[in-house]
Formats: structure tokens, sequence, C-alpha cells
């Protein structure tokens, strides 16, 4: 085999095996940073939205009084959150309406994931990561 044929083959390999710990370093070390990690507090605080608290009544003549915070994965999915308040009265007094007051309150965590799973629906930028119960008065 001749000495250029060699060197061509040689500079071949090189050239593979570069191009492929390239190829890995792209695919592991860029994009989302903090996929799989936790959220910071800061993050959280950044990225939630503290509901208006509203006062319906439910099923069986009882009023509540209920207020939430609402976490989202990013500063767009907040300020959608809060152009879409209105959706969120709505999905809750449409909630509430169904409930009576035992239902109410061992369901509160339901509640919790089906104003989650409904505001999710209708989201088009991010998405609604968590719901807390911030407040709440049965009456």
């Amino acid at each position: 085999m001749s000495s250029l044929a060699k060197t061509m083959v040689t500079s071949l390999i090189v050239l593979l095996v570069a191009g492929a710990i390239a190829f890995i370093i792209v695919l592991n070390y860029t994009g989302n940073q903090n996929k799989g990690e936790a959220q910071s507090i800061d993050e959280i605080a950044e990225y939630s939205y503290e509901t208006p608290e509203v006062t319906t009544d439910l099923n069986d003549g009882s009023f509540v009084r209920i207020q939430f915070q609402i976490l989202t994965d990013g500063k767009k999915a907040r300020n959608e959150v809060t152009k879409r308040e209105f959706q969120l009265k709505n999905i809750l007094i449409k909630e509430l309406a169904v409930m009576n007051e035992e239902d109410f309150k061992s369901g509160l965590s339901k509640l919790e994931d089906t104003l989650q799973s409904k505001l999710n629906e209708v989201m088009t930028e991010g998405n609604i990561t968590d719901v807390y119960t911030t407040g709440k008065i049965l009456q």
C-alpha cells in the first residue's frame, strides 16, 4: 500500500472520530440546561401567578371563597395565565358548582389537578406545572 493511501485512510479515521466526538458533545451540552432539574425558588416565584379570590356557591348552597397560586414553566406561560384569568374563573365556577361541602373538604387535591389539566388544554405558550391552594373559606 502506498504512503499516500495510508495517509488518506489515517486522515479519514481521524476525521470520523473527531466528528463523532463533536456530535456527542453537541447532543449532551446544548439546549435547555435545566432539563430534568427542579426550578429554583426564585424561578418558581418569577413564573407563578396568584389568582384573585373567587367567591361562589356549591351545589348544596354553601359558599366558598378560594384562591390559588399557579406555577408555570416560563415567563410567556405566566403572562398567558394572567390574560386567561376570565377562563380560570369560569373553570373554577363550573367545577365548584357540582361539588357539595363534603366533596370540597375532601377533594381539594382533585380540584387542583382538574384546574391544572383544564388550563393546560387552553394554554398555547407553555404549561401549568402545578396548582397550590393558598386560601379557602367555606361557609
